[in-house]
């Protein structure tokens, strides 16, 4: 399913933002529609790990949730003002309202929607998202999710659900959605 809303003021070079769960397909499916697209692929989280020198889990052990959201509202005021890019955000960087409004007005958004059970199916064996290192992850995945999916939807102009498939079979939906200035040559 692919639900799509026009962006304020579409551009060739606007870079094209994937949002959605931890879990949703951001980084996989990021990189395919790079490739396809002819543009750079861009992880926030890896980009901000690598200018740490640290993961993500020691960001969160050293300056908690609070510290790392702080890197991370830093990063995307950066990384959104990059041309012919894909990028990849984190899946809570929709908890500020100033991401939220750079991405949205700076971006083309694409939220992968996935239920909490199919989440939960992608990221049961993961050890390394701190925000699972829960007695429940399961739940807290659903909790995420409850909080989260709208602040997505408020930012989507494209919404495609992620569901266990292959990964072409998101991003051909994604690239027909795109306003025709981003979308490759035919």
């Amino acid at each position: 399913m692919i639900e799509t809303r026009a962006p304020n003021a579409p551009a060739e070079s606007r870079p094209l933002v994937l949002v959605g769960m931890m879990g949703a397909g951001k980084t996989t499916v990021g990189r395919r529609l790079a490739i396809r697209l002819g543009r750079r692929f861009v992880d926030a989280d890896r980009e901000l790990e690598q200018r740490c020198g640290v993961p993500i889990t020691t960001i969160f052990e050293l300056e908690g949730e609070e510290g790392f959201r702080r890197r991370e509202r830093a990063i995307l005021a950066e990384l959104i003002t990059l041309p012919d890019i894909v990028l990849a955000t984190g899946g809570g960087a929709v908890l500020a309202e100033e991401n939220r409004r750079l991405l949205r007005e700076h971006g083309w958004v694409v939220y992968l929607k996935a239920a909490a059970p199919e989440l939960w199916q992608r990221l049961r064996r993961d050890r390394t998202r701190p925000l699972l290192q829960t007695e429940n992850p399961r739940e807290r995945i659903a909790q995420l999710l409850a909080q989260r999916e709208p602040l997505y939807e408020s930012i989507a102009h494209c919404t495609v659900t992620s569901v266990h498939q292959p990964v072409d079979d998101l991003v051909d939906p994604i690239i027909d959605a795109l306003p025709e200035s981003q979308r490759p040559a035919r």
